[in-house]
């Protein structure tokens, strides 16, 4: 049976069984249990692998209770991200490349239900006056849906994947990120309560890094997060608030913003306020937060460097407060911000920890950096492999009140 005639045999049978069984009084077991019987019964005679009659019941019960193709594509641990842009267009990344995937949906009506499906399991909502929407999967993966006419190709939707365990140090010492002296070093600046920014570019790893460093939180405090879609993953902590934006309703109320959430976060007495991404107006309020005593917050912003990082920030504090001296945001920003950790997604395309960084302050209008570690290629490297490592430089760390006040002696 080629792939035509198993969609064929797959829209027959979600046809008869839509059309004969009570299917709004079924339990889920039952109602899969009950497809499996029939799929079994209309083969019985012929040969057909035991994968592709289980891959046909999957896909028949999940088109009637579930995601339709989409479910077998988020089954696959291998896929880290799907991107649909319009029915007939599938791509999905896997290990790091892109690949356009032999399948799609029956229907631009399929699709625009799937959506309408998964948007709906969070509470909200997108259609032609909103057709723009940021929101997550029961999983915890990150959704993007955007409709027509706004999206010429019709309905696009694009996941990235969430991982089933959470990231923590030791995986990203596996994958070769950072390295065990780095991750103890780390751990020291995390637990002295320095504020701390994490900066990439797109697909560089920075939610990731994040969740791996906020579990270097000591598991005593009370810890705020703050997110577009809630992705976060922290274990340990007894103390924890999550906090996630709202869109606007379709008549334009409603919307509750990273801004709105930081302002009130204030107010529920936190430890550590950890903001899952600054990219607007927010940023004010997240250096704000910093300066005045919520010291030990992580952070995550969009950047191709360090510097650039910096820069980001005052274009983000200017949307927050437009009319504010140049001046006066450079020193909020190098009085907030302790260190900073840039990401990249290298050629080969793997990820690498790029620079370890201290903001130690401002001087003659220009924010003072000081490197401590930066990645330094070796001579194993190629044009189709990265190889090398992160290197301290000479540079002391400057900024040591924080270790010396959590009682820490070690040097960084």
């Amino acid at each position: 049976m080629d792939y035509n005639q198993e969609q064929q045999f797959i829209n027959e049978i979600k046809k008869y069984v839509s059309e004969t069984l009570p299917l709004s009084k079924m339990e889920d077991a039952e109602l899969e249990e009950k497809i499996e019987e029939i799929v079994m019964q209309r083969l019985s005679g012929q040969y057909y692998p035991i994968g592709q009659k289980v891959s046909i019941v999957q896909q028949v019960y999940s088109s009637i209770r579930g995601f339709g193709l989409l479910d077998t594509i988020m089954q696959d641990d291998t896929i880290t991200e799907v991107m649909i842009n319009g029915p007939d267009n599938v791509f999905i990344e896997q290990n790091g490349r892109l690949f356009r995937l032999g399948k799609k949906f029956e229907s631009q009506r399929r699709l625009e239900d799937v959506i309408q499906r998964i948007v709906g399991l969070a509470g909200r909502e997108v259609n032609q006056a909103n057709p723009i929407c940021d929101t997550r999967l029961p999983d915890g993966s990150r959704v993007n849906v955007v409709l027509p006419p706004i999206a010429l190709c019709g309905p696009t939707l694009t996941i990235r994947k969430f991982s089933k365990e959470p990231m923590t140090i030791e995986k990203l010492i596996s994958y070769g990120s950072i390295t065990r002296e780095i991750a103890d070093k780390l751990e020291l600046l995390v637990r002295a309560k320095y504020n701390i920014f994490i900066s990439g570019g797109t697909g560089s790893g920075k939610t990731t890094f994040l969740n791996a460093l906020s579990n270097y939180i000591p598991k005593d405090e009370r810890v705020i997060t703050i997110e577009d879609s809630a992705e976060l993953q922290i274990t340990g902590v007894d103390n924890l608030v999550s906090l996630e934006t709202r869109n606007a309703n379709a008549s334009g109320a409603g919307q509750i913003t990273i801004r709105d959430l930081i302002k009130s976060s204030l107010r529920m007495r936190p430890e550590r306020i950890v903001v899952g991404e600054v990219r607007g107006g927010e940023a004010l309020d997240m250096l704000q937060a910093m300066n005045t005593g919520h010291d030990g917050s992580l952070s995550t912003g969009h950047a191709n460097s360090t510097h650039d990082m910096l820069s980001r920030l005052e274009t983000m504090v200017l949307q927050g407060a437009d009319g504010l001296p140049l001046e006066a945001i450079r020193q909020q920003i190098a009085s907030a911000v302790d260190i900073i950790i840039h990401l990249s997604r290298l050629r080969d395309k793997s990820r690498k920890t790029m620079e370890i960084t201290e903001v130690v302050g401002y001087e003659n209008g220009q924010i003072i950096l000081n490197p401590l570690y930066v990645f330094e290629e070796d001579e194993k490297s190629t044009l189709e492999k990265v190889s090398g490592s992160l290197k301290r430089t000479r540079n002391p760390m400057r900024n040591t009140f924080k270790l010396q006040l959590s009682g820490i002696r070690m040097e960084i």
